[in-house]
């Protein structure tokens, strides 16, 4: 048996993105009480976009951060509670002292792959109060190898205890997970994780890959419940570590019911790799953005392959949602010429 590794779930927060971040109470206490009998090492709970995002920009959640934290603790003894932390979305003395209250264990500071400074004062804040604190890269394919673990570097300096990169459109190739995480493995002093997106079919493979290049930390979710093509699907990915002889320390039996109630609890509809997820993967663009894409390519009648190509030559991140409309009025001026 291989050494002991790390699956993150990040279910009830990445799944967010898929249900327009309308989580009900109940869907979350009882996934929480299947992902505590599971054995899962800790689920990640909130808006798709992390502490304090619910808006009208990004999606308004159903439930307040507070009632959503507070509803999954009260299921948890042994899995630990983790959240999302985008500085900007996430204040210190708003969002980040409250979720301390709310019991929460494990903050994932997060920040575009070349920014991580931003992430300094909230890493510091959640380790001064004695959490566990990981740095996030998002769009990890975004930058080299090098400058990546240059960023990594920076939040390992901030107190973070480990770090995670994010393949955020899943565009990566197996080839780019190994570059990245055998650096990032081979020159930092913490562990290094990998989250992976479903859109080229790659997430189980790719964690795998990871694995085998020194990462210690997957993120996956329930029957791949996520935004667009979804997240690496757990189920999955801890029935091929049985097989690699990777301890987990997961019952394989109660996650694969986990998953039926997943199906029957949680998801709207199944969440399957659409030839627009695929595009998505293509174009290096995050998949959170393919349904306002398809709603704005519809306005201005344009192709909404045409506007994830363009977004993807223009490097637009989460954020960045304005830049949609503008590249569709763009293409539809365009092709009227």
């Amino acid at each position: 048996m291989r050494n002991k590794i790390i699956i993150y779930d990040v279910s009830l927060r990445d799944g967010s993105h898929a249900i327009s971040h309308q989580l009900k109470k109940e869907q979350i206490s009882i996934y929480a009480k299947g992902a505590e009998e599971a054995g899962l090492y800790a689920i990640e709970v909130g808006h798709g976009n992390g502490l304090g995002a619910s808006s009208i920009l990004v999606g308004e959640s159903r439930l307040s951060d507070e009632i959503m934290l507070k509803t999954a603790k009260e299921q948890l003894q042994n899995t630990k509670l983790g959240v999302h932390v985008i500085p900007g979305f996430a204040t210190i003395n708003k969002d980040l002292k409250k979720a301390i209250e709310c019991g929460v264990d494990i903050f994932r500071v997060a920040s575009h792959c070349t920014e991580a400074d931003v992430t300094q004062r909230h890493i510091a804040f959640a380790r001064e109060n004695g959490k566990e604190v990981y740095g996030l890269l998002m769009n990890s394919h975004m930058t080299t190898p090098e400058i990546l673990l240059d960023e990594a570097f920076k939040m390992q300096t901030y107190g973070a205890q480990a770090i995670v990169i994010l393949d955020s459109s899943g565009s990566f190739l197996p080839n780019d997970v190994v570059k990245r995480i055998t650096l990032l493995s081979n020159n930092l002093s913490v562990p290094v994780g990998f989250h992976g997106h479903n859109n080229l079919s790659l997430s189980v493979y790719n964690s795998i890959v990871a694995l085998e290049s020194g990462a210690q930390i997957i993120d996956a979710s329930i029957k791949g419940f996520g935004a667009g093509a979804g997240n690496t699907p757990m189920e999955v990915l801890v029935g091929v570590l049985t097989k690699y002889n990777f301890e987990t320390g997961i019952d394989l039996y109660k996650i694969l019911d986990l998953a039926d109630l997943a199906e029957r609890e949680l998801m709207e509809k199944p969440v399957t790799i659409s030839p627009l997820s695929i595009v998505g993967g293509l174009s290096s663009v995050f998949s959170a953005f393919s349904r306002q894409i398809k709603n704005v390519a519809n306005e201005y009648n344009v192709d909404p392959r045409d506007v994830f190509f363009e977004l993807g030559r223009e490097k637009v991140v989460g954020g960045q949602e304005d830049k949609i409309v503008e590249v569709a009025i763009r293409l539809s001026k365009r092709s009227g010429q």
